[in-house]
């Protein structure tokens, strides 16, 4: 028995090749493992449920055929797609996953995370995260025409962008006093989390105990996945 964990796939209908390695990994490796995580950003933006755009309905009918197919399917919000809500996860057959999540994977304790609360460094994009993560706020903007939730979308995007040109990449990271204290508080287990598109197997040791913290890979240029079973995690690519 095994698992495969995905993060930071940004799909969208205009990026036709990553989408087709995604839908080829869904009916190969997903299809052959226990259970599929996706642990935030699926999407390169979600603007709510009610987006009936033909690449969205491919996409939730694609990870509906793998949930029949008895494979358990998880999904965590990332900070592209939050506003993923009860409709798609009712039609895609996937569980909707905390952030943290803590769970015995194969008699190991893993915490699962998008990852984006660990850069605490980034008090702008905290300040923000905080804001849009309000009901109240997601409340308000869901009530919005489908169109003007994309305007909006697309202005937050750019200006996300121009920000990025005026932060270090120590900043963008995740903060390691974050990470030792995710660890700590949940007993010092192992890590799996993407968001930082900076993958990588890192070892830490807090108050005396070891830990595995695996980064997710993002899926611009390719795509990959990290396997896990009873005897540790693989980080395997897929084109």
């Amino acid at each position: 028995m095994h698992s495969i964990f995905i993060s930071d796939l940004h799909l969208c209908s205009t990026r036709p090749a990553i989408n087709k390695v995604f839908f080829d990994f869904l009916d190969g490796p997903a299809a052959r493992a226990e259970a599929l995580y996706i642990l935030g950003d699926l999407f390169e933006y979600w603007a709510g449920d009610d987006d009936d755009d033909p690449f969205n309905a491919s996409v939730i009918a694609a990870l509906r055929m793998l949930a029949d197919r008895g494979v358990m399917l998880y999904l965590m919000h990332g900070n592209r797609d939050f506003l993923v809500g009860r409709q798609f996860i009712a039609a895609s057959g996937a569980k909707l996953l905390r952030d943290p999540t803590l769970t015995d994977l194969y008699g190991t304790p893993t915490l699962l995370m998008h990852g984006d609360t660990l850069c605490t460094d980034d008090v702008e994009y905290q300040k923000f995260r905080t804001q849009v993560r309000s009901p109240v706020f997601q409340q308000a903007f869901l009530a919005r025409p489908l169109a003007a939730r994309k305007q909006e979308i697309a202005k937050l995007r750019a200006q996300s962008e121009a920000s990025k040109k005026t932060k270090t990449e120590e900043i963008m990271d995740v903060t390691p006093a974050a990470v030792e204290a995710a660890l700590r508080t949940h007993g010092y287990p192992r890590l799996i989390h993407g968001h930082t598109h900076r993958p990588a197997r890192h070892e830490h040791v807090v108050d005396g105990h070891h830990c595995e913290r695996w980064v997710l890979a993002d899926w611009y240029q390719r795509g990959s996945y990290l396997r896990c079973d009873a005897a540790g995690c693989k980080s395997i690519d897929l084109n």
